[in-house]
């Protein structure tokens, strides 16, 4: 059998609610041989059978269609019913209910929903049965149509799968790549970087400071760019985002981070209230990473005229790391939408980043088994990372 013929077989096959169907039909009718056929201009292909007769077609089985009365039916698009075929004058010298001895039959159109042909609905049995009454007419042509339905539902799903899973490989090359670009920027970023520590060190002229200072600047926010855009693939490509947890005082860390970000943002204040001895089994890296992109989200988005507070402190079992800032308040919407990654809220400017640095962040704080949460009331937003329970040092 043709890989075509082979498929429409597998169409029928895939509908589960098929053999139900034809154990109705068959009860309702009385009939012992009822099944669903694909039909062609050549071919009868039993695609699904129920046989208490014993006539020797199985799925799959094939007929030539000028033996079958299907070839009727596919021509005039109508169905066949015979209640008895002694009975009936157009049937009762018709050679192929001699040749294949039932006396009932009934055949009815299956079509697609584009209006094309693909089989029937059919049965037969050697004694006579009553099939024409409207109820039972009205019924098979009912099933006939809820098989055509399925046939176009089984259709659209699989276009759609195929189409997920090309959505899916091209996805997974794109972030592949952007990972591959991402590894290979760090190497002429850190010359870059690199260089403008030579050149601050061998030229002490003010304006050429500022330059190669402008230019330090530039490349540590590209790394950053870079560091986030391989975050965010190794979290989309299933390995994560990778973690080294340890016992760590998270205090001089913390402090650092602060520290970076004033002389990132020296027109800023940044007010942080730190307490010392923050002893805890964490990777410190990650979460200098989180308190970074959180306090340059706070910074971004925060008004100028009142400084950004952090806090950072055991709180019974929990280690409890918060970042404020005063400004507009945040619809619910908004909130909702702050950890999706390449989300921006409509302040940001285009310059300042991908919209990656608050979905890394909750990737963090998951990965701690953590949790983050966000607030807004009265002008003031509130992020707070909570990670529990710790161990005091």
């Amino acid at each position: 059998m043709d890989e075509d013929l082979l498929r429409r077989v597998d169409e029928i096959q895939a509908i589960s609610a098929v053999p139900k169907i034809l154990e109705t039909v068959a009860a309702m009718t009385g009939l012992r041989f009822v099944c669903i056929a694909h039909v062609t201009d050549e071919d009868w292909v039993a695609c699904a059978v129920l046989d208490k007769l014993n006539v020797g077609l199985a799925q799959g089985s094939r007929l030539d269609v000028k033996t079958t009365l299907c070839e009727e039916v596919r021509d005039s698009g109508r169905a066949v019913i015979i209640d008895n075929v002694q009975a009936s004058e157009a049937c009762r010298e018709h050679d192929t209910p001699r040749i294949n001895g039932f006396q009932s039959y009934f055949s009815i159109p299956i079509f697609r929903n584009d209006g094309s042909y693909f089989g029937t609905l059919c049965g037969l049995d050697p004694e006579p049965a009553r099939l024409s009454d409207n109820v039972t007419v009205s019924t098979m042509h009912l099933f006939a149509e809820l098989v055509s339905k399925q046939l176009e539902a089984d259709k659209k799903l699989v276009t759609t799968q195929a189409d997920l899973l090309s959505e899916r490989a091209t996805a997974e090359l794109r972030e592949q790549f952007i990972a591959v670009l991402g590894h290979d920027l760090r190497t002429p970023l850190g010359s870059i970087l690199l260089g403008t520590d030579l050149l601050t060190r061998q030229h002490p002229n003010p304006e050429a400071r500022t330059i190669v200072e402008r230019i330090r600047r530039s490349a540590t926010r590209m790394a950053a760019l870079v560091d986030d855009v391989l975050d965010f693939t190794r979290g989309r490509m299933g390995s994560g985002i990778p973690m080294r947890l340890r016992e760590a005082d998270l205090t001089p860390t913390l402090e650092q981070v602060v520290d970076e970000m004033r002389g990132l943002y020296p027109q800023r204040a940044i007010k942080a209230a730190i307490a010392p001895g923050l002893h805890l089994r964490c990777d410190p890296e990650r979460i200098a990473q989180l308190l970074s992109n959180l306090l340059k989200n706070a910074l971004v988005h925060g008004s100028e005229q009142a400084p950004v507070q952090v806090a950072a402190a055991l709180a019974g079992e929990e280690f409890v790391l918060s970042v404020a800032n005063e400004g507009r308040e945040l619809a619910q919407g908004v909130i909702d939408g702050l950890f999706k990654p390449y989300w921006r809220a409509a302040s940001r400017t285009g310059s300042e980043g991908l919209g990656l640095g608050l979905y890394i962040v909750d990737r963090i704080a998951r990965a701690h088994h953590g949790s983050i949460e966000v607030s807004s009331r009265g002008g003031r937003t509130v992020f707070l990372f909570r990670l529990g329970p710790v161990r005091a040092g």
